[in-house]
């Protein structure tokens, strides 16, 4: 079997592939192909065993837009919720995104409630999207 430097390689035709790259863009094959072109030397390597259980989604992974929320509501009961709703159930269920810096200007301003039939949906929404 005849061993060949891939760098050196990739040097010499890669004109040929971004022309390649970009017609395959544009005609919509876009298969997905992960390469490391390195100057290092051949023989220096590092092997990588990934298991599938390591492929699991992460807390950051499961988490749902708003705009993700809003859509599963509508569609699974016709109701339309505000985002200012879906952060009322979501501090009610524990799950603090961030500090709100955007408080009104007086302590005594109202702010409308969820009511309880959107709140339920949208709790509904949350444990689909496994958030709660």
């Amino acid at each position: 079997m005849k061993y060949f430097n891939l760098l050196d390689w990739a040097m010499k035709y890669q004109k040929k592939f971004r022309e390649l790259g970009r017609g395959l863009w544009e005609s919509g094959n876009t298969a997905e192909t992960v390469c490391l072109l390195s100057k290092l030397h051949s023989d220096q390597h590092i092997e990588v065993e990934v298991k599938m259980d390591e492929l699991d989604l992460t807390a950051a992974e499961s988490k749902a837009t708003y705009e993700e929320i809003k859509k599963y509501v509508l569609e699974h009961t016709g109701l339309k919720v505000s985002n200012l709703y879906i952060a009322q159930v979501k501090q009610k269920c524990g799950i603090i995104e961030r500090v709100n810096y955007n408080l009104p200007k007086s302590e005594n301003s109202r702010q409308p409630k969820c009511p309880p039939e959107k709140e339920k949906a949208i709790k509904e929404a949350l444990e689909y999207f496994r958030m709660i």
